[in-house]
């Protein structure tokens, strides 16, 4: 009988001795969790800004091209 609990006692000190290194890392996982996360908002944020700017590079762009056909109509005109 005190085999057995000597045994289950041993069994959960080894597991505690093992389950504490995990127990310390938690709060620098957290902050880590964390900060990937702020970035993640911020990646997207990014990519949110960049299509954006491609709508108004289009936009921008067909106002050139009929500029450009204004100019060339004006030179013809002449």
């Amino acid at each position: 009988m005190w085999i057995v609990v000597a045994l289950v006692l041993l069994a959960l000190i080894i597991l505690a001795l093992a389950v504490r290194p995990v127990l310390a890392r938690l709060p620098r996982l957290h902050r880590a969790a964390l900060g990937l996360q702020q970035r993640q908002t911020q990646a997207e944020a990014l990519q949110e800004r960049a299509a954006e700017l491609q709508e108004r590079l289009v936009t921008l762009q067909r106002q050139a091209e009929t500029t450009q056909e204004r100019l060339a109509a004006i030179k013809e005109r002449r």
